[in-house]
């Protein structure tokens, strides 16, 4: 198998406009948007460019977030206002500029010490291309990715220094730990994504599941209580992060059930954060929603690919291929599951004329490298794609050692009724590369299986004739059907045939 297939399964994306589409949706930036176009010189804010206190009820009546809204217990539309600041702060919808030095010496009690201007990235808004936005979004999820990943302070005041400094060390909390921890998971729930939908966003994964993908070894039969301890705990500290990445548009999110905490001495309703104290998730197996379900969006998927692109993760997307050459799109698909192989091929096929682009399929089939046989199989799925208007092409190479018998296929299922019978020598080479795509895309399957015992079935003295055939993958082959076939007779009689054709070739 050749050495350089991605290591992830390639992802569906939607079109870049729709995604910045769904980035200006997203609640939290869509706060910030607001605010930054609310705020000017007059805007009070702290020595840390933070509202202060007395500017966030006005913050959240333009948010439509005021202690009037439905739904909101008292402050929490302060605080999302916060949030929201925070975020047209640090990614430049609005500036805070230094105070002068009359105001250096102000309190905040006194009208703030920051002085607001526009941002320069507020104008990407309206005026910035999908690139664009998709930028700013992705520096916004930077700025709630590092809220989710901070330290939970019950008691603040237990943690400030002597300087007036938080202490983290007393916190007992790794800041490169954490985030690895917070990336760990996101990449499992990228990974089991684009694996499960053929790349695209769609059904939920139970919040225990993602837990256990981090935590319980994969050679762990029955986990420890050890280890599920540390999987409840990590299933709370995710349900607190996937709320705070929910606004960002990030993912969707079923929260855990608080009916399902129970804490010593206290109602389910008030249980706190995971930090509040000792608590363990009751057993429901009848109902695991209950326990939280999470799914990345289509936002979610762009989002996370970029940010692995970023730390050097080989991410394919679907269309990657669109724009290169016919060997590039038949090895790239080698390593793509079927549904993701025929939206690549889709899309490059649409850029080319079918007669032009059959051609370049075919001339890139060849070869006697290890890859080829699977590119020859690509090869013949997308000739399927082009349809009736690659027959000219494909008639072309009838004659072609490699190539031939691959023709007399693809013309046989397309209908044609005069295609020449092959030579015997080329049924047994086709023979051969098929087992070796074979072989190469899948490894043993049951499918294969069958396979192979039909063809030593359909022609007597199959590997008297198989070991004798001019093809780099012969004895590897014969070998591989010695595995397969259930016959002793016949098992017995390709690993003969395998021998002596690596006789043959003098290996």
């Amino acid at each position: 198998m050749p050495g350089d297939r991605p290591t992830l399964p390639p992802v569906r994306l939607t079109s870049e406009a729709e995604l910045a589409r769904d980035a200006l949706s997203a609640p939290l930036l869509a706060r910030a948007v607001r605010l930054a176009r609310w705020a000017g010189p007059g805007t009070r804010v702290g020595a840390g460019g933070e509202l202060v206190d007395e500017q966030l009820p006005a913050a959240a009546e333009v948010l439509g977030l005021g202690g009037e809204a439905d739904e909101l217990s008292e402050g929490d539309g302060e605080a999302y206002a916060s949030e929201a600041w925070r975020v047209a702060v640090d990614t430049g919808l609005v500036a805070v500029e230094d105070p002068d030095e009359e105001a250096h010496g102000r309190s905040d009690d006194e009208g703030g010490t920051g002085r607001v201007t526009e941002g320069e990235q507020l104008a990407v808004v309206t005026s910035g291309g999908p690139g664009d936005i998709l930028a700013l979004w992705l520096d916004a999820l930077d700025v709630v990715f590092a809220d989710a990943t901070a330290p939970v302070l019950d008691d603040l005041a237990a943690v400030i220094g002597e300087d007036g400094e938080v202490d983290f060390e007393s916190l007992d909390w790794d800041p490169e730990e954490e985030a690895e921890f917070l990336e760990g998971v996101l990449g499992n729930l990228y990974l089991l994504t684009v694996a499960e939908s053929g790349g695209a966003a769609e059904g939920p994964v139970p919040l225990p599941v993602l837990a256990a993908s981090m935590i319980v070894p994969d050679d762990m039969g029955e986990p420890t209580d050890d280890v599920l301890e540390q999987v409840s705990e990590a299933m709370m500290r995710l349900d607190d992060q996937f709320r705070l990445l929910e606004p960002i548009g990030l993912v969707s999110y079923l929260p855990v059930d608080e009916a399902l905490m129970i804490e010593d001495g206290e109602e389910p309703a008030d249980a706190g954060g995971p930090e509040g104290g000792d608590r363990s998730l009751s057993a429901d197996e009848e109902d695991i929603a209950r326990y939280g379900m999470v799914r990345l969006t289509p936002l979610g998927l762009y989002g996370i690919r970029a940010r692995m692109l970023e730390a050097g993760v080989d991410a394919p997307a679907v269309g990657d291929l669109a724009d290169k050459d016919a060997h590039a799109l038949l090895d790239g698909v080698a390593g793509f599951p079927e549904l993701s192989a025929r939206a690549e091929t889709e899309q490059w096929l649409a850029r080319r004329a079918p007669a032009d682009a059959a051609r370049d399929l075919l001339a890139a089939a060849r070869g006697t490298d290890p890859g080829a046989p699977l590119r020859r199989l690509h090869c013949q799925q997308a000739l399927s794609l082009v349809g009736a208007e690659a027959e000219p092409a494909v008639r072309e190479v009838l004659d072609d050692a490699e190539l031939g018998g691959l023709a007399r296929v693809w013309l046989a299922e397309l209908g044609a009724t005069d295609v020449p019978p092959p030579p015997e020598s080329m049924i047994f080479w086709l023979a051969i590369d098929t087992i070796a795509a074979q072989l190469d895309a899948e490894g043993e399957p049951d499918e294969l299986r069958e396979l192979v015992e039909g063809l030593v079935g359909q022609h007597s003295g199959f590997f008297e004739a198989a070991w004798r055939v001019d093809h780099p993958a012969t004895a590897e082959v014969l070998e591989a059907m010695g595995r397969l076939h259930r016959d002793r007779t016949a098992s017995k009689d390709a690993r003969k045939a395998a021998f002596k054709a690596r006789s043959r070739a003098g290996s």
